[in-house]
């Protein structure tokens, strides 16, 4: 099953904007993330109707930062995306009536509700603040690296 990475690459996106200065069109958007303008388009759409980014055409145009940085959650931004799944694995369901696979599938169901509720809680504490703020200081200790 393939994995749904656009949580990823859009604090990709945002983390790149908060960076630049004014707008960033779809294609030096796509640029950074090795994709098709067309599909950051489309994802940030979503985040246009969650008020995190605006739109702008002509010349100036393209996407900006709406949004305080410290206030936007990962918890938000899934929300936007329209809550993907969290894990790519999943129940067998081929016979609901056999007992064995009721069971199993019971245990299984908690464990994934427990890890779920865990990681967006996580999603919640953490903002694009946070996520600026550690690649600031990255890119600072990679420049002193160089020195």
């Amino acid at each position: 099953m393939k994995r749904d990475s656009r949580l990823s690459s859009v604090l990709h996106a945002l983390l790149h904007m908060a960076e630049h200065q004014g707008p960033m069109t779809s294609e030096a958007i796509a640029q950074c993330l090795g994709t098709n303008p067309v599909v950051v388009r489309r994802t940030m759409g979503f985040l246009r109707e969650a008020g995190i980014v605006s739109s702008g055409r002509g010349h100036a145009g393209g996407w900006s930062i709406t949004a305080d940085l410290a206030i936007v959650t990962l918890q938000q931004l899934h929300e936007a995306l329209g809550e993907p799944a969290i894990f790519a694995i999943g129940n067998r369901t081929e016979n609901p009536s056999c007992l064995v696979e009721q069971s199993v599938n019971a245990a299984l169901e908690d464990a994934f509700a427990d890890a779920e509720a865990l990681l967006l809680d996580r999603f919640a504490n953490v903002t694009l603040a946070d996520l600026a703020a550690d690649f600031s200081r990255r890119n600072a200790d990679m420049l002193k690296q160089k020195d």
